[in-house]
């Protein structure tokens, strides 16, 4: 699959068709946009999951034009908020497809359920769960809901906590989630799906346009995402584009695959 490097980031240049389709054989999926790719500057942990995810897919319109700007232009943007409807709907006559909805406040999962089971024709989400604030820190918690999620026969986890703790919190645990097979990191949109937060017009989606639209219904939570970080990215774009740019966390790819290559050395001497 042809890849799109952006940063420290290698974003898979696929369309959404042929990602629902690939899908079949399993996989994370996280969707970096620019708070994503600043997130990714600061954070070794978060850099460290987006290397092993699966796929990787553009989650912004700003990163489409930057991308055109480099020389290697991305074809589609598929956001979490779009990918998450267009999955359900191209698997809505699978029945080996089960999602458990992780995430919202109290009773907004639920009423996401009922909005799209009712869309489907059928219960394709199979539970939901709304965790507290903090439960990623809380170990009685995480193993509550690696239970739920267990017990439900969910083969999909679609996770909506927010970024890095959706993404890292699925690469903890996904190894004791025995029946998952698709995890979805969507952020907001199980909010969307519950219909309490409103998406923005989909021409200002079309145009680049979507981050101020959430910036004036969220000014409190959102302006340092949106503004604080706009000229610090703005300027290693242009480090990149003169070839001056580099990845902060080449060390630990290097290390990574170095502990990769002793743990496969060490298995041929057995």
């Amino acid at each position: 699959m042809i890849q799109v490097q952006l940063l420290n980031v290698n974003i898979h240049n696929v369309a959404m068709s042929d990602l629902l389709n690939n899908l079949r054989d399993g996989g994370l999926v996280v969707t970096p946009n620019v708070d994503h790719l600043m997130k990714l500057q600061r954070d070794p942990d978060f850099y460290g999951v987006y290397q092993e995810a699966e796929y990787r897919v553009c989650d912004s319109k700003i990163l489409m034009y930057v991308s055109h700007f480099l020389g290697t232009p991305i074809r589609e943007k598929i956001s979490g908020s779009d990918l998450f409807p267009a999955f359900y709907t191209y698997y809505k006559n699978d029945e080996s497809i089960k999602i458990f909805l992780l995430g919202a406040a109290d009773g907004i999962a639920e009423i996401a359920q009922k909005n799209i089971n009712s869309k489907v024709g059928r219960n394709i989400i199979v539970d939901t769960y709304s965790p507290p604030f903090g439960f990623e820190k809380d170990g009685e918690e995480c193993q509550k809901i690696l239970n739920m999620i267990n017990s439900s026969n969910a083969t999909v986890l679609a996770i909506g906590v927010g970024a890095p703790k959706q993404e890292i919190w699925v690469a903890k645990h996904r190894k004791h989630l025995h029946k998952i097979e698709i995890f979805l990191a969507i952020g907001a949109t199980i909010n969307f799906e519950a219909g309490n937060i409103k998406r923005c017009p989909k021409w200002m989606s079309e145009v680049g346009l979507e981050w101020l639209y959430r910036l004036s219904s969220e000014p409190k939570r959102l302006w340092k995402r949106y503004i604080m970080d706009a000229l610090p990215f703005l300027y290693l774009i242009f480090k990149q584009r003169l070839k001056l740019y580099k990845n902060p966390w080449s060390k630990v790819k290097r290390n990574r695959t170095n502990n990769i290559l002793s743990a496969f050395k060490g298995f041929k001497r057995m």
